[in-house]
């Protein structure tokens, strides 16, 4: 291997007595001996700041101490994927230097590699919206694992959720995959708190007079329940009259929970004031009302 007239450090090892075969195989041997130093160098200091760049915006929300461990989580699952990506960005160039100081001639390689790669973009763009969709649906928490949500028509809860797709486990057991590049508006009822909003009807018969202290009474009942206590953030409410166009009269309740409670929240109000409402319709009293009602 000899001196190259543009190696100064050949030149400066030859001028030292060195022949131009040894003189050379040093000089090359410090270069590669270089590029790998400073790849180690720019990987881990550069591997160290995407992790910490990452980490720091996926814990930055008003939402971390809300969701806790499952922040730090999201922001290590994202900052793994950088971290890759920085290292493997930082080998690939001091692999090409290498071959360029053993010369290799870098040019049809690197024309066949862009080549190469407009193929793979124009073939791989639902991979590549996938998985920055992905990214930032981690990034920005939008939803994860256990949450229950809505994409599309379906609505389920979120097994799993990684950079290309999301796995959504629908109420009848159907296990729906959904690419992360398709998700466009998502409904999200996991987030801080839910609401169960519920329509009863009230029983023929049985007028708003004592249909609505009938619902007030059950309302303060499951309030007071030890069981329900965990699951109420607020008092539940009774919003009035939602629809009286028909044959007959609907009320609306309202019951604030935690998030994953809405659905049985709302059951049990059901039940309660369904069950409620008909007490009082089949009591004599209401009867009573009924038949001076309609003295009226």
């Amino acid at each position: 291997m000899e001196c190259r007239p543009e190696d100064w450090v050949c030149d400066f090892l030859a001028d030292r007595g060195l022949d131009g075969f040894a003189a050379g195989s040093v000089e090359f041997l410090l270069s590669i001996g270089l590029i790998i130093l400073l790849a180690a160098l720019a990987s881990r200091f550069g591997v160290r700041a995407a992790r910490r760049s990452v980490i720091s915006l996926g814990t930055r929300s008003p939402l971390r101490e809300a969701s806790g461990d499952r922040a730090e989580a999201r922001a290590k699952t994202l900052a793994g994927v950088t971290v890759s990506v920085v290292r493997a960005t930082i080998w690939t160039v001091a692999f090409l230097l290498m071959l360029d100081e053993v010369g290799f001639n870098l040019g049809p390689l690197l024309a066949g590699a862009s080549v190469v790669g407009v193929a793979l973009a124009f073939g791989a763009q639902s991979l590549v919206r996938d998985v920055l969709s992905g990214f930032f649906i981690l990034l920005e928490d939008q939803y994860g694992v256990g949450d229950t949500i809505t994409v599309f028509d379906v609505t389920g809860t979120v097994e799993e959720v990684n950079l290309r797709v999301t796995q959504l486990r629908a109420g009848d057991g159907t296990v729906w995959y959904i690419p992360n590049g398709e998700i466009r508006k998502v409904g999200n009822s996991a987030k801080e708190w839910s609401k169960a909003l519920v329509d009863i009807r009230v029983p023929e018969g049985l007028g708003l007079s004592r249909a609505i202290p009938a619902v007030a009474t059950e309302l303060d009942s499951l309030a007071a329940d030890p069981a329900w206590s965990e699951s109420l953030l607020e008092k539940p409410e009774m919003l009035g009259v939602e629809d009286s166009s028909g044959e007959f009269l609907t009320v609306r309740v309202s019951a604030k929970t935690v998030p994953g409670d809405r659905a049985r929240m709302a059951r049990e109000l059901r039940t309660r004031i369904g069950t409620r409402l008909q007490q009082e319709a089949d009591s004599p009293e209401a009867g009573t009302s009924a038949r001076s009602a309609g003295g009226e």
